[in-house]
């Protein structure tokens, strides 16, 4: 059982994810490096501020954060003691892992992780306790992680209302770049086309136009990360 859990990233993803585990009687602190963040965060009732003195380990930590910053962000972690067993819910899995290890993070108590579930839109205020609901989570142990911990982040997923999926990260890398990845750079691509258009052309503009480019609204800095991270699949 789950019953405290730290948030380091107060953006979309880890705001959503503390809200979640509120809803589920999880206790959440949360870091951030930016205070405003935070105080939104804490004033939509994500949970309370993390502070310098952490307390005893929480069962589960959870690293939302962009990927090139998740290895430094979960060394950091690991040697405040912060919690017993970490994930993150970067987009992209083997580099992220292999940073970790490069960085010289515990890899027994990190189980990497990728919760399906996003908006156009970015920061705490876009995020919703629901975000995760019947969405696949994906689960991506290294063969260094322990049972114990594999099992924590199974937990923290179906508290969350997710699916989750338990697969290596080279396959997963390999199917977010298919289900996710190369939707979002198509959605770009005709959004960017758009954007050329005159204006009566895009009078006729109808659903199918805004359907298809509603995903091109996000913030382009962490998609060049998501897909600098995974330029092979």
């Amino acid at each position: 059982m789950i019953d405290r859990a730290v948030v380091i990233g107060a953006g979309l993803i880890g705001t959503s994810i503390a809200l979640a585990l509120r809803a589920q009687g999880v206790r959440v602190h949360m870091d951030d490096p930016d205070p405003r963040n935070l105080r939104i965060a804490r004033d939509m009732g994500a949970g309370e501020e993390l502070g310098a003195d952490p307390g005893p380990p929480a069962d589960v930590a959870v690293i939302a954060a962009p990927p090139a910053a998740v290895p430094e962000a979960l060394l950091r972690a690991q040697r405040r003691n912060l919690a017993h067993v970490y994930t993150d819910a970067a987009s992209v899995k083997a580099r992220v892992a292999e940073g970790a290890e490069r960085a010289g993070c515990d890899m027994s108590s990190f189980v990497p992780g990728h919760p399906m579930g996003g908006r156009e839109k970015s920061g705490p205020g876009a995020a919703r306790s629901y975000l995760f609901q019947g969405r696949s989570w994906a689960v991506c142990p290294t063969p260094e992680a322990g049972t114990k911990a594999v099992a924590a982040v199974t937990e923290l997923a179906r508290l969350c209302g997710a699916d989750p999926v338990v697969m290596d990260a080279a396959a997963h890398d390999r199917a977010v770049a298919l289900v996710s990845h190369a939707p979002h750079l198509a959605s770009s691509a005709v959004a960017a086309r758009l954007a050329e258009g005159d204006a009566q052309s895009l009078r006729l503009a109808g659903q199918g136009v805004r359907d298809v480019t509603r995903i091109a609204g996000g913030d382009p800095a962490p998609w060049t990360q998501i897909l600098g991270g995974n330029p092979g699949p």
